[in-house]
């Protein structure tokens, strides 16, 4: 979604450019000019952040615009179809509440126009620059000056630069500047006469900028100025940036000259004050000049020059390397943008991958089946598998447990009263123990067991049973309905047989309470056992589970059924395409 590039790109570098403008004061006397120059490189890295797949940092929060209306609005379809040994399960039927959200698709449509209609626009701003740097080359003669070009190459071999550079003289510029990423020119104002020992400080800083590489540098800058044109603050960085790459380059220069030589270096500088009034032309060159404010900078850098020790670069480095920990530690943040992020990967090597597509028509989804046997994977669409989604009314198979384990309800006294508030459906108009309540999906039982309990109390079973992201800040209501609360059907698999085993060393009668309310089908020799979820927005079902296990004779299948669509996914739907697929495979 665009809407969550543009909040990721909007955070990551106004965050990263405060940061280091903030260090860059602090440790101003700390830093040795080239790292003061070297610090923008890390925002450079995080200006990819937006481009870059998060789930390779691993964080598992998810970034939701929401609001969630309890009031159920919509029944979805009862599903009445059988598998194809033509039995009708009627066992599964749907109770889906809607959640209401904003819809933000005509919002993103909006930024995103917004958006490129701005970069166009700066891409054009740059191609007018590039025309005229093509102008520039166009009438530009080569240098024929056999002194000037002999002081050229004594400056090259200085910098031990090989490659052919060209030395070319225009009049259309008034500071000399360098131009080219394949080949490269230092272009000299032809109106200017200047001595031999000007003409070596001037090589010798355009050849420094060509030594480190600042003509690639440059063109990334200005991508990034274009792509995100709309932060003031990425204007304010690249402008204090290309500052800092000039006294960076300075000060190397003065490193190559004899001290007293800097005086005179700094006089050929002043030269050109105020000359080249096209300096904002030519964004794709490096120029000599710049702005009265950024010269008098320089001149005073220049002033106050004294070489960095060795302690001073080991110092430099280690400043350096902490604003670079500091900036990284936005990425868990960042990441709660990230819907990419909200994954799970986790898995056993022993895991077969297979084509179950015929199952899934008109449906994107996953299929996970855990042969405990075997201990061995089966699964369709490795992609959704790992992909984190909202769990719906599976939750409930936990909220179930941990109500048991914090004694709300007990084996023999699960029964919550009804409130006598009017549900659109009739079987939740009634009192309800943790078994009916489970077959009929009661959203007011569940949400009244979970008040019962506490946020903290829920949080932490969660966090024992490995329940996908574990995140319920979406409120004790509703932080499973579509909400924050996130699941891989992977997972789903996972947690269900840890539950199934007793992993986590529950009260053995609870676990079996809740076993023997999820039972839904028993055939010669088969025991199937399940929970259905739906996931209803705005009216509109989109996702739908089916979780469960088949017990036989000598083993246990674990499995998670997930589709997603717009318009009819849902719980029944999984279930139907779970059934049919076991029974191809034979285990129910």
């Amino acid at each position: 979604m665009f809407l969550n590039h543009f909040m990721i790109g909007f955070i990551a570098s106004s965050f990263s450019i405060i940061v280091i403008l903030v260090m860059k004061k602090l440790f101003k006397n700390h830093l040795s000019a080239k790292w003061h120059y070297h610090l923008w490189y890390i925002l450079f890295i995080v200006l990819m952040i937006p481009f870059i797949p998060l789930h390779i940092f691993n964080i598992n929060e998810h970034f939701h615009f929401r609001t969630i209306e309890n009031e159920i609005q919509t029944r979805s379809l009862t599903a009445q179809e059988g598998h194809k040994t033509g039995e009708t399960f009627n066992w599964i039927e749907d109770f889906s509440v809607t959640v209401n959200q904003p819809d933000l698709s005509l919002l993103n449509v909006l930024l995103a126009t917004i958006w490129l209609g701005g970069m166009l626009f700066f891409v054009c701003v740059t191609l007018k620059a590039w025309f005229s740097i093509r102008n520039i080359k166009k009438y530009s003669v080569q240098l024929t000056d056999r002194e000037t070009i002999k002081v050229f190459e004594v400056c090259k071999k200085r910098l031990g630069i090989s490659r052919n550079i060209k030395v070319v003289v225009s009049p259309h510029i008034t500071s000399p500047m360098m131009y080219g990423l394949f080949q490269t020119y230092v272009v000299l104002p032809s109106s200017f006469q200047l001595s031999k020992k000007e003409m070596e400080h001037i090589f010798l800083h355009e050849l420094n900028h060509y030594k480190n590489n600042d003509i690639l540098i440059n063109y990334f800058s200005i991508a990034f100025q274009i792509v995100y044109w709309f932060n003031p603050l990425v204007w304010l960085a690249f402008k204090k940036m290309r500052l800092d790459r000039e006294i960076a380059c300075d000060m190397a220069v003065l490193q190559s000259l004899e001290s007293d030589a800097h005086h005179d270096y700094g006089y050929t500088l002043i030269n050109f004050i105020d000359k080249g009034m096209f300096k904002r032309k030519f964004t794709l060159a490096n120029l000599l000049n710049g702005s009265k404010e950024q010269m008098k900078k320089r001149i005073e850098q220049i002033a106050s020059y004294s070489p960095q020790s060795k302690s001073s670069k080991w110092k430099s480095f280690f400043i350096f390397s902490f604003i670079s920990i500091v900036i990284a530690t936005q990425l868990p943040f960042i990441s709660v943008f990230a819907e990419e992020n909200n994954r799970y990967y986790n898995i056993e090597d022993k895991t077969v991958y297979e084509d179950l597509s015929k199952y899934f028509s008109g449906f994107e989804g996953s299929f996970v089946l855990y042969d405990q046997n075997k201990d061995q994977y089966r699964i369709y669409n490795e992609d959704k598998s790992s992909l984190r989604v909202s769990p719906d009314s599976t939750y409930k198979i936990y909220s179930g447990l941990i109500a048991l384990e914090s004694n709300i309800i007990t084996r023999d006294s699960s029964t919550l009263t009804w409130d006598g508030k009017e549900n659109p459906y009739p079987a939740w108009n009634m009192n309800q123990d943790l078994e009916s309540a489970l077959k009929n999906s009661v959203n007011w039982y569940f949400q009244q067991l979970d008040k019962e309990n506490s946020l903290e109390t829920i949080e932490t079973f969660l966090k024992e049973l490995g329940y996908g992201n574990e995140n319920i800040s979406g409120g004790i209501d509703s932080f499973w309905l579509e909400s924050s609360l996130k699941i891989s059907p992977l997972e789903q698999v996972n947690v269900l047989h840890d539950f199934y085993t007793n992993h986590f060393s529950f009260n053995e009668d609870n676990v079996n309470t809740v076993k023997d309310a999820l039972r839904l089908e028993e055939k010669p020799g088969r025991v199937l056992s399940g929970k259905t979820g739906t996931g209803n927005v705005n009216g509109v079902n989109i996702r739908g589970w089916f979780v469960g296990y088949v017990e036989t004779d000598d083993n246990t299948f674990f499995f998670a059924s997930y589709i997603e669509n717009h318009g009819n996914a849902a719980g029944s739907k999984a279930a139907e395409i779970a059934l049919s697929i076991l029974a191809d495979k034979g285990i129910y």
